[in-house]
C-alpha cells in the first residue's frame, strides 16, 4: 500500500513538473491566444497542448461560454505550428457532467418569436452552432487525445467521440443521458458513437436506456483504447502518448488523420483516390528522406528534427 502511495506521489510530481516546464517555455505571444474563461490551456513538453475543461465547481458542466471557446481554441490550434497534439481532460473530480441545463435553457427553450417556423429556424441555427463546438475538434488536423476520469455524461460523449484517441481511468463511466431529459442527442453522439464502437445493438441500448457504461465495458467495446489506475496515471499516460505522436513527422500524422476521417465518410474507392491525390505532393517531403536516413542510422523518430508545419 505504501509503495502505491509513493508511486502515486511521484506520478503527480512528474506530471506537474512537465506542465510547469512547458508553461515556462511558452512565449508570451503563444500563450496569449490560449487564455479562456471555461478552458485552461497549458503547454506540456515541446509540442503538446493540454486543454482542461475548467469549471470544476460546476462539475465541468458545459455552459454557453465553453461551447464558444471550444471552437476558438481548436480553430487556433489548427493553425498553430507550435503544437502537434492536444490532450483534453477535465479539472476537478470528474471529466464533465454534460450540458449546463440552467445556463442553456434560455437559448434552447425560450424565444420571443411567436411564429413556429421562425422559432424553429433560430433553434436550428443554435443547434448547428453547438455542433461546431465538437466538429472543430474533428476538423483540427492535430490528433486529439481525450483523457477521461470519473463521469463523462451527455455532452461529454459528444465531445470524446470527436476525438481521435480516448483513454480513461478505472473509475470512469459513460452515459448517453439525453433521453432522460426528453430529447435526442444532437451534437454528435448519434452520428459518431456508432462508428466508434461499430456495434449498433450496444449503441442503441446505451442511447435508449441512458444506462451507465463502466470503464471495463468501454474498453471491451472499443470506446476507449486503454484504462489507467487513476487520474494521475491517466494524465501521465496521455502526455507520454501525445509526446510520442508529436515526435513523428507532422505531415505524416496530420495527413493520416485527415485521410482517415475522409475515408470513414466515403467509399473505399473514393478514399483510395483521395490519398493518391494527397500523396502525389506529400511524398515529395523532406521528412521521408530524414526518416529513411534515421532508419539506416538506427535512430528513432525522437532523434529527428522535423520542421514545423
Amino acid at each position: 500500500m505504501a509503495a502505491r502511495v509513493a508511486q502515486g506521489a511521484r506520478t503527480v510530481r512528474r506530471v506537474s513538473q512537465a506542465m510547469l516546464v512547458g508553461s515556462r517555455g511558452m512565449s508570451a505571444a503563444a500563450a496569449a491566444p490560449y487564455s479562456f474563461e471555461s478552458l485552461r490551456a497549458t503547454r506540456v513538453g515541446d509540442s503538446v497542448l493540454h486543454v482542461e475543461l475548467n469549471r470544476p465547481e460546476k462539475r465541468n458542466a458545459m455552459n454557453k461560454i465553453l461551447w464558444r471557446e471550444m471552437v476558438e481554441c481548436f480553430d487556433r490550434v489548427a493553425q498553430d505550428s507550435d503544437f502537434r497534439v492536444v490532450v483534453i481532460s477535465g479539472a476537478g473530480k470528474m471529466f464533465t457532467a454534460g450540458i449546463d441545463l440552467m445556463d442553456m435553457a434560455g437559448d434552447m427553450l425560450q424565444s420571443e418569436e411567436t411564429d413556429v417556423a421562425r422559432k424553429a429556424w433560430k433553434l436550428r441555427n443554435t443547434i448547428l452552432r453547438f455542433q461546431e463546438s465538437f466538429s472543430a475538434i474533428e476538423k483540427c488536423p492535430k490528433p486529439v487525445i481525450a483523457a477521461i476520469h470519473s463521469a463523462c455524461i451527455g455532452g461529454g460523449i459528444d465531445l470524446i467521440t470527436a476525438c481521435d484517441i480516448r483513454l480513461c481511468s478505472q473509475d470512469a463511466w459513460f452515459q448517453v443521458k439525453e433521453v432522460d431529459i426528453g430529447m435526442a442527442a444532437d451534437v454528435g453522439t448519434l452520428q459518431r458513437l456508432p462508428k466508434v464502437i461499430g456495434n449498433a445493438s450496444l449503441v442503441n441500448e446505451l442511447v435508449y436506456t441512458a444506462r451507465k457504461m463502466m470503464a471495463d465495458e468501454a474498453m471491451s467495446c472499443g470506446l476507449v483504447s486503454r484504462v489507467f489506475q487513476g487520474k494521475e496515471a491517466l494524465l501521465e499516460g496521455a502526455f507520454h502518448l501525445a509526446s510520442e505522436i508529436a515526435s513523428k513527422s507532422p505531415l505524416a500524422v496530420q495527413g493520416s488523420k485527415l485521410n482517415m476521417i475522409y475515408s470513414r465518410d466515403h467509399s473505399v474507392k473514393e478514399g483510395l483516390d483521395y490519398i493518391a491525390t494527397w500523396n502525389m505532393s506529400m511524398l515529395q517531403t523532406e521528412d521521408i528522406v530524414k526518416s529513411a536516413q534515421a532508419v539506416m542510422e538506427k535512430k528513432t523518430p525522437k532523434d529527428i528534427t522535423y520542421s514545423k508545419l
